[in-house]
């Protein structure tokens, strides 16, 4: 009989490698499936990881938290996981046409972002050069007193381009679409903070001589960074299928201790309602770990 695992963690950000370093590290049998998406590898540069005074890439983060959690005996693979699925108190795992036992799952899937429309190469070499961000809560440092323009309406654009101007006088909110969907008292508050707002078509979008150029209603206008403000998806399905509650936007609920609706079935980082930040997620899954160590120890004594 193939022996069950403690733990399978389903994604490998850095919510689900702090939880893989942990758990070996609490000596429990793990296994870490990761299909080479996470977000955190597109990041050109993190300057708010604490510890990095020169900041680290994204790419480069992840690869030395793979080592360590590899230097304790996590077992990786690189493989996409079709199906959470309840077996009494324990969970099977559909993947790549196996089903592996386990005691508890921790999901660490995160989210996507919804991309402006532009080729895969622009877009990957704007994001690169710091062209295209995604995060002003990581890097709204990165664009002080330059000229950004923030790709989104309604509520969700507003926001972004209200944060983004405590960092700098020239920001300009451009419609995706042909047209803005603003409320008034949004319009006002732009008006007010000095934000401009202009309608698209917003496509097509390129780069040229060390900035990027967006197509709007009153031409191509040339920005020092673009901030896509459309969203994202969370990658919560397999939670879901399996039972678990979720907002209606689709981010599980979790307690305090990281555990869905689902006995056994935990979740930490951006597939969690919260602050989609990397130190946050590394702390879910330090707590999500924990108590898969407290759970497991309460059904059966731990020894070595």
């Amino acid at each position: 009989m193939t022996e069950i695992d403690d733990c399978i963690i389903i994604g490998a950000g850095p919510a689900g490698l702090t939880a893989a370093i942990y758990l070996a590290r609490f000596h429990l049998r793990i296994r870490l499936f990761d299909n080479g998406s996470s977000r955190a590898a597109l990041i050109p540069r993190t300057n708010n990881h604490a510890g990095f005074p020169d900041g680290i890439p994204g790419a480069d983060l992840l690869l030395l938290m793979r080592r360590q959690a590899e230097r304790f005996g996590a077992v990786r693979e690189e493989a996409h996981v079709d199906a959470i699925r309840p077996d009494g108190e324990n969970f099977l795992v559909d993947v790549k046409g196996r089903s592996l036992s386990t005691r508890t799952v921790l999901l660490a899937t995160g989210v996507v972002n919804n991309r402006p429309d532009m080729p895969d190469d622009v877009h990957d070499a704007a994001l690169a050069k710091g062209l295209l961000r995604y995060c002003p809560i990581c890097d709204g440092y990165e664009v002080t007193d330059r000229n950004v323009g923030v790709i989104g309406t309604g509520d969700h654009g507003v926001r972004e381009a209200l944060f983004l101007r405590t960092y700098t006088r020239r920001v300009t909110l451009i419609a995706p679409g042909a047209s803005h969907d603003l409320a008034d008292d949004s319009r006002a508050a732009l008006d007010a903070a000095g934000v401009e707002h202009v309608d698209g078509p917003c496509t097509p979008i390129s780069l040229e001589n060390g900035e990027i150029l967006v197509s709007t209603a009153e031409g191509r206008l040339a920005f020092d960074s673009v901030y896509p403000a459309l969203g994202s998806r969370i990658r919560s399905e397999l939670a879901i299928a399996a039972g678990a509650a979720a907002s209606e936007d689709g981010c599980l609920e979790v307690d305090a201790h990281q555990r869905t609706t689902v006995p056994g079935l935990f979740a930490a980082g951006d597939v969690v309602k919260g602050l989609d930040q990397i130190s946050h997620a590394m702390g879910e899954a330090g707590v999500a770990a924990t108590t898969i160590r407290n759970l497991l120890a309460k059904r059966a004594p731990l020894r070595r």
